[in-house]
C-alpha cells in the first residue's frame, strides 16, 4: 500500500450522525421582556393568552371569589320535624305577626272575622245596594189589564209623542196643522161645489156642435118604466128580453168590428217556429194533431191490453200497415171527429219514413204509451214471425187457420233488433224509440253565423224573417243626417271597425271619404 495515493472511491466528509440529529440541543432561555409578547402570539400548549399589556400584572384572578356568603339554611329534617315552642316564643311569634292584615282577617286557628275594616254601625241585619222595584212582566205587558179605551188613549198619546219628535205621520193620515176648528168640523170642505146632473145635459152639450143653442129643452125630465111588475118577472125556461125589438138583427149576433186572429203569437216568435207550425190562427193543425194523439193515446191504453192487439184492431185489412182509411174509421169508432187537414197533418206526424203507411214501430212509438205496455216473450215471437200470426181485429174469434193465411210468411211487424229490454235481464220488451226528423230551420239568422262568417249566405227558403233589421237598407241614406236619426243606412262603423280601426281612419280618413267625387285640382 501506499500511503501517498489517494484512495478511489467518494470520500464522505465527517459530520453529525443520526444519533447526534436524535438529541435535544439545550437553547437559550427566552427574555422576559421577549417571553410576554410570546406567550400573546404564540402561547405555550396548555397556557392561558395573556396579553402583552397584562403580563407584569399580579394574579389576583385564580384567588378572586365573587358573590355573598350564605349561610346555612334550615334542612329538611327541621322543618317536617320542627322543635316545640315554649309559651314565650308562641307570644313573641303572635306580637311580630299581629301586623300582617291576613293575620288580623283570619288569625290562625281561629274564625274568619268578616268584621274587620267595616264601620262601626255596621251589624248582621245590615244591607246594601238599592232596593230592586218589580215591574210589568211579560203576561202583562202583551195582554194588559186594561180596557179598550185606556190602550187607545196611551197609543194616541205615544203617536203624538212620536209626531212631536220625529215629525212624521202614519200613512194616509192627515196632518194637523193646529188649525183652529172651532167654527168648523174637520170634515168641512172648502170651495165651489162642482155641479154634477144625471140628466144628460152634460152629455147633450157634448154632442152639439160649436155655435149651436145650447139651450136644454127638457131639464126635468121624469123617468118611468115601461110594463109592470107582473111583465118584468122572467119567465122560468125562458129568456128575459127586456130590450124586446129594439133593434132587428138575429139573437146570435154580435156587435163590434171582428179582428182579424193573428197568425202567429209571442211563443212562436221566441222559438222561431217555422210557418205551418204556428198553434194560433189559421194554422192550428200542429196543435190539433197533438190533442188527437194524446185522446188516442188514452184509448188504447184503457181498451187493448197490449199492443199487438191494439195494432190488430187498427189494421182492418189485415195487411201489417195503418193506412189513412184505417186511421179514420177507428177515430170514428171512438166518436173523435177529425177534419181532413188534422187526419193529413196525423199520418204526416206518424209517417216518419214517408211511405203513405204506419208500420208498427211508428204506432207503438206516436199513438202509444209504449213504456207503459211491455211486450211478453208470445207476442215477441208473433211480431219477428217466428209463428205466423193474424192481424184482423181483437173482437172476431180467431181461427189457427184463417190467421196465418192471412199474414205473409216474409212479412214481420218489427225486426228482432227493435225489441229493446225493459229492465236488464227482464224478459219483457219494449220497443226503441223513434225520433222524428227536424230539418235545421233556416228562415232565421243567428249571431254566431255573422260573428266570422267568410260570406254572406243566401235564405235557401222564402220564409219569414224575425225582429226588427238593424241595417235599413230598404231606405235611401239622407244627404244630410238628422242628430234624432237613429237608423243605420250602411254607413255606420260595426263594432270591429272600432275594435280594429284602419291605418287610414286613424288618421282621420274613413271608407265614404273614398268614394266621394273629387276635382282634379283637389286631387
Amino acid at each position: 500500500r501506499c500511503p501517498n495515493i489517494p484512495k478511489a472511491g467518494k470520500l464522505i466528509p465527517a459530520g453529525d450522525r443520526a444519533k447526534v440529529c436524535f438529541q435535544e440541543v439545550a437553547r437559550p432561555p427566552t427574555p422576559p421582556v421577549v417571553r410576554k409578547f410570546r406567550n400573546s402570539i404564540q402561547p405555550e400548549p396548555g397556557a392561558i393568552r395573556v396579553h402583552q399589556g397584562k403580563a407584569n400584572d399580579p394574579d389576583v384572578a385564580s384567588t378572586l371569589v365573587h358573590g355573598i356568603t350564605t349561610k346555612s339554611s334550615l334542612t329538611g329534617r327541621s322543618l317536617l320535624n320542627p322543635p316545640q315552642k315554649t309559651l314565650f316564643q308562641q307570644r313573641l311569634q303572635e306580637l311580630s305577626e299581629a301586623v300582617y292584615a291576613s293575620s288580623k282577617k283570619a288569625p290562625a286557628g281561629r274564625f274568619y272575622d268578616r268584621h274587620v275594616g267595616l264601620p262601626p254601625w255596621y251589624n248582621n241585619k245590615t244591607t246594601y245596594g238599592v232596593k230592586t222595584v218589580r215591574g210589568l212582566d211579560v203576561r202583562e205587558i202583551i195582554n194588559p189589564s186594561k180596557t179598550a179605551e185606556e190602550v187607545e188613549r196611551e197609543a194616541q198619546e205615544g203617536h203624538e209623542a212620536y209626531i212631536r219628535s220625529h215629525n212624521a205621520y202614519f200613512v194616509g193620515e192627515r196632518i194637523d196643522r193646529k188649525y183652529d176648528w172651532s167654527h168648523y168640523s174637520k170634515d168641512r170642505r172648502f170651495g165651489i161645489l162642482t155641479p154634477h146632473f144625471n140628466d144628460g145635459r152634460n152629455l147633450c152639450k157634448t154632442l152639439r156642435w160649436l155655435g149651436e143653442t145650447q139651450r136644454f129643452y127638457n131639464p126635468k125630465t121624469v123617468w118611468k118604466r115601461s110594463g109592470n111588475k107582473e111583465k118584468m118577472v122572467p119567465l122560468i125556461g125562458k129568456i128575459n128580453n127586456l130590450r124586446g125589438s129594439t133593434l132587428n138583427v138575429p139573437p146570435d149576433h154580435t156587435f163590434g168590428n171582428l179582428l182579424p186572429p193573428d197568425e202567429f203569437g209571442v211563443g212562436e216568435i221566441i222559438h222561431s217556429t217555422e210557418p205551418g207550425q204556428y198553434v194560433r190562427g189559421r194554422d192550428r193543425q200542429r196543435s190539433l194533431v197533438n190533442a188527437v194523439r194524446h185522446h188516442l193515446k188514452k184509448v188504447n191504453f184503457h181498451n187493448f191490453p197490449s199492443l199487438l192487439q191494439a195494432f190488430r184492431h187498427y189494421d182492418k185489412k189485415g195487411k201489417g200497415m195503418i193506412d189513412k182509411e184505417d186511421l179514420q174509421a177507428v177515430c170514428r169508432q171512438f166518436q173523435l171527429g177529425v177534419s181532413g187537414p188534422v187526419l193529413d197533418g196525423l199520418m204526416d206526424y206518424c209517417d216518419t219514413d214517408k211511405d203513405g203507411l204506419i208500420n208498427f214501430l211508428e204506432f207503438a212509438n206516436f199513438l202509444n204509451w209504449k213504456d207503459k205496455m211491455p211486450i211478453n216473450s208470445r207476442e215477441q215471437r208473433i211480431m219477428t214471425n217466428e209463428h205466423q200470426t193474424s192481424t184482423a181485429p181483437a173482437n172476431i174469434e180467431r181461427k189457427p187457420s184463417s190467421e196465418s193465411a192471412q199474414l205473409p210468411v216474409s212479412r214481420a211487424l218489427i225486426k228482432p233488433e227493435d225489441l229493446e229490454p225493459v229492465e236488464p235481464g227482464s224478459s219483457l220488451k219494449t220497443l226503441r224509440t223513434l225520433r222524428r226528423p227536424r230539418a235545421v230551420p233556416d228562415h232565421f239568422r243567428t249571431s254566431s253565423s255573422l260573428i266570422g262568417a267568410v260570406s254572406d249566405g243566401v235564405f235557401t227558403s222564402n220564409s219569414r224573417t224575425y225582429g226588427i233589421p238593424s241595417v235599413r237598407s230598404d231606405l235611401p241614406a239622407p244627404r244630410i243626417k238628422r242628430v234624432g236619426d237613429t237608423n243605420n243606412y250602411g254607413d255606420t262603423s260595426t263594432a270591429a271597425d272600432l275594435l280594429h280601426p284602419s291605418v287610414h281612419a286613424l288618421r282621420g280618413v274613413h271608407k265614404e271619404h273614398f268614394f266621394c267625387p273629387r276635382t282634379k285640382n283637389e286631387v
